[in-house]
């Protein structure tokens, strides 16, 4: 079983240079499990000191399949981008929140063509923690010569007094219902080894997971629910529907088939579309239309959307079939907010508290002057400056704070795809 600790107490993996030796990934709801990447194993030393297992798990993609390997109980423990300097070190451990005794699903080096498996941090962590959100407080930071931009991210114990409290409330459900805890469970794929181990006077390893850490309860593979959604289009109304999954992991929000019929949706008029990538390096055309209105019930103000961008995809949830949706971190930057989580035996339900937010930081907004809340010329002459500048630590003209897109995964170099970002902001910020 899993044990939440909120200290950073262990002995690091590999301690070549401590403050620099972490991993960055997604803070994913949607993910079932924690999950690292071949590349982010490779360096934590996970395959070199012998922590990963033989035993493998399928995952499933939109378009095909990879296999990965499990673990051995290890410790995990997160914070922020805002945990990291601005030369890239993590140098204070304070604010990291954690657990221990747990199993990992672990990349597999699969060849050229074959995406590496992002980083993510699964509802089996972020469960037993409090994590608030400032999205009017974006984060910075490069690490191994990629750029990462996110809010910042606080982590508290779900009992911390100094947990920031916003007016409106969004209930959500840990479905499906009667999770208990978060374990692995031992292998014990051939039950024919393991008799032939005890009535031969051998000692069986049941420290060795069969399957990676997941909430087990009457049912497995948990996930944050929304507990209720309302879509509007074209006079057509989809109302009261609870199987859209919460997933911070998701840029983009998603609708169901059963959704976009109810919707009277018709591929045949898609009004953009967006390509999505698989597991298995293979990508698909989704469809996307701008739903007329989509709105989440809550205590105090509602969240409600109009004209809202969403792909048409059936996703498998973790009650069997598929979800109604998927609603995602696109309709939540403009707030901050806090997910609590819970509804595990005894805990809480798990829910979302947010308020909303009057102005954002302007991506533009450039210039060495604290950020004065215009695009204006100041911030043109930096850009300026900066014009093609690339992370090669040759180009005398590289500035991060210019490199602004794409807006959510800068590609480290200012080119034309910056100027046009630069561009629609401004004069952004003026009365």
């Amino acid at each position: 079983m899993a044990v939440p600790d909120s200290t950073v107490n262990y002995s690091r993996l590999t301690a070549a240079d401590p403050s620099r030796d972490y991993t960055i990934g997604i803070f994913d709801t949607g993910a079932s499990a924690l999950v690292t990447g071949f590349a982010a194993a490779t360096d934590a030393g996970l395959y070199s000191l012998g922590l990963v297992t033989d035993n493998e798990i399928r995952l499933t993609g939109v378009t095909g399949w990879v296999d990965a390997n499990i673990s051995y109980p290890l410790g995990v423990f997160i914070d922020g981008l805002n945990a990291i300097d601005p030369n890239g070190r993590l140098t204070d451990v304070s604010g990291m929140m954690g657990e221990t005794n747990v199993a990992i699903v672990v990349g597999q080096d699969n060849g050229p063509g074959i995406p590496d498996l992002p980083t993510a941090i699964g509802t089996p962590l972020s469960v037993y923690y409090t994590a608030a959100f400032y999205n009017d407080q974006p984060v910075i930071r490069m690490h191994k010569n990629k750029i990462y931009r996110a809010p910042k991210i606080d982590l508290y114990t779900q009992t911390d007094g100094s947990i920031p409290s916003y007016p409106n409330t969004m209930p959500l459900e840990l479905r499906p219902l009667g999770g208990v805890s978060v374990q692995y469970t031992p292998n014990l794929q051939d039950m024919m080894e393991i008799l032939d181990t005890i009535l031969g006077g051998g000692e069986v390893n049941f420290d060795e997971p069969g399957n990676p850490s997941i909430i087990i309860g009457n049912l497995s593979q948990s996930i944050f629910f929304v507990h209720s959604v309302d879509l509007q289009d074209n006079g057509n109304s989809a109302t009261d529907k609870d199987r859209f999954m919460y997933d911070t992991g998701a840029q983009v929000t998603v609708i169901g088939s059963r959704i976009g019929a109810r919707l009277g949706l018709n591929r045949a008029s898609r009004e953009f579309v967006v390509e999505i990538e698989g597991v298995d390096g293979t990508s698909i055309d989704a469809d996307g239309f701008y739903v007329d209105a989509l709105n989440i019930p809550a205590l105090g103000q509602w969240l409600k959307f109009t004209d809202v961008p969403v792909i048409l995809l059936d996703v498998f949830s973790a009650e069997g079939g598929t979800v109604d949706g998927i609603i995602g971190m696109n309709l939540f930057t403009k707030l901050n907010f806090v997910l609590h989580g819970g509804g595990l035996f005894l805990q809480d339900d798990p829910k979302v508290e947010f308020e909303f937010v009057d102005s954002l930081p302007l991506l533009g907004d450039v210039a060495p002057d604290g950020g004065n809340g215009v695009v204006d010329i100041a911030d043109l002459r930096v850009f300026i400056e900066a014009w093609l500048g690339t992370l090669d630590p040759q180009s005398a003209n590289w500035n991060p704070d210019c490199d602004i897109a794409p807006k959510y995964t800068p590609d480290g170099v200012v080119n034309l795809l910056d100027l046009v970002l630069f561009a629609q902001e401004w004069q952004s910020g003026t009365e």
